[in-house]
């Protein structure tokens, strides 16, 4: 494990409806120097949770007093996992079986405490999950670190767009990629996918279909029926009948300003044009990977200077908030049209923080965001940027290369600038 999180004392989420319960395993806790935060009901525990990290929760099985069967704690561990829990839970009853100890495991319980306990039990079961849970957590910090670095980070300078990508996983490593894959001849492909299932198995099955399409895309495969067949039948051999991937793949040829694109099951993408039209692509093929037997179609779209693409994941529109409103298409599509960010790279990060935002402690799946932007040919990204730093430095570059100041601003003015 990492030396920070060696050094960290182990923090406890510790729940029980009884105060001198809650009081007594507060001080067993701090005489060990661990650090204790104590909740006196369900609701209150998977707020905590949700909010806070921890390395182990201690949770009673009882809530009501004429209760002794478990079957609050047992919902309680159940409602734990669908909102996404990884952190191990010890459970402890005064009512205990042998029955109800191995359902408590069954959903999900790590370990078993009897009432009244034994103070030395107890501790060597606390300190037993979170040594564990401890190497785990640093182990996932090391697969972060490379799937982070599975993403493009150099990106191919084209004449007629603007583009960036950032994706926010809801845990260590998650599922959902996104790739920028130049195809030769000044086409460049864009990719964004979501492997179903999240975690760890969700990365190994990313890392595995950006290996397929860094393949074709060295192969010269541009036409994007064919390379996604191919990038199929390698992602079908290599995963079970229960694993697919919904994705979106454009070929955008920087000659035309033509993108051929197949959306295999994925969101719709958007089309921001600058006439203020919003169009959705839609699917053009089911989800890839999960049949044998695939089918792919195309379609295609042109990119004019001042429109706008937006690539997504289901991680945003499916966003949750505290109320239990989903993000959806509509606060999308008005952040698209209400954004004043001018480079893609602004927009994506918007877009990004405003989702973070919304749901706040409640997201449970990956974000991802991909904007490409169509801007005038004679304006490169860099040359927007030393726009921004002045008139004066922008228009001597214009004049070194030899464009003329009617070209320049009518570029600006596909860009928004007045």
């Amino acid at each position: 494990m990492t030396a920070s999180t060696a050094a960290q004392p182990y923090r406890v989420l510790v729940c029980d409806d009884q105060p001198d319960v809650l009081h007594a395993i507060q001080l067993l806790l701090k005489g060990q120097g661990y650090e204790a935060v104590t909740v006196d009901s369900p609701r209150a525990l998977l707020r905590e949770a949700r909010s806070e990290r921890f390395d182990l929760i201690l949770a009673d099985l009882n809530y009501t007093r004429d209760t002794t069967s478990g079957e609050e704690g047992l919902d309680l561990l159940a409602e734990l996992e669908s909102q996404g829990n990884n952190t191990p839970v010890i459970v402890m009853t005064a009512w205990g079986s042998i029955d109800l100890a191995v359902e408590a495991m069954r959903r999900g319980a790590c370990d078993f405490v009897q009432k009244p306990w034994d103070n030395q039990h107890v501790l060597a079961a606390i300190r037993k999950q979170v040594d564990s849970e401890r190497r785990r957590q640093s182990e996932l910090e090391i697969a972060a670190t490379v799937q982070q670095q599975l993403f493009p980070r150099a990106m191919h300078e084209l004449g007629t767009v603007d583009y960036a990508g950032q994706c926010v996983p809801a845990q260590c490593v998650g599922g959902d990629y996104y790739d920028f894959l130049d195809l030769g001849d000044k086409s460049l492909g864009f990719v964004l996918a979501d492997v179903s299932g999240k975690g760890v198995p969700a990365a190994l099955l990313m890392a595995n279909l950006q290996a397929c399409f860094r393949t074709q895309a060295a192969a010269g495969v541009r036409r994007p029926a064919e390379l996604l067949n191919a990038v199929h039948k390698q992602f079908y051999r290599c995963s079970g009948s229960d694993r697919f991937v919904t994705l979106f793949f454009g070929s955008y040829d920087d000659r035309t300003r033509r993108m051929r694109y197949a959306n295999c099951g994925h969101c719709a993408p958007l089309l921001l044009r600058a006439s203020g039209e919003v169009i959705k692509l839609e699917p053009t093929a089911i989800m890839l990977g999960a049949f044998e037997e695939w089918n792919c179609g195309e379609d295609e779209v042109s990119l004019d200077a001042g429109d706008t693409l937006l690539l997504y994941s289901d991680g945003v529109t499916e966003a949750v908030n505290s109320a239990g409103d989903y993000f959806g298409d509509d606060r999308l599509v008005r952040v698209l049209r209400n954004s004043s960010a001018t480079a893609a790279r602004d927009l994506v990060g918007e877009v990004v923080k405003t989702v973070a935002a919304f749901s706040g402690p409640f997201r449970t799946d990956d974000i991802t965001v991909v904007a490409i932007r169509g801007v005038c040919g004679l304006l490169r990204p860099g040359l927007i940027s030393r726009f921004r730093r002045g008139y004066a430095d922008f228009f001597a570059l214009v004049d070194e290369r030899g464009n003329l100041h009617h070209q320049t601003s009518l570029g600006l003015r596909g860009l928004g600038y007045v």
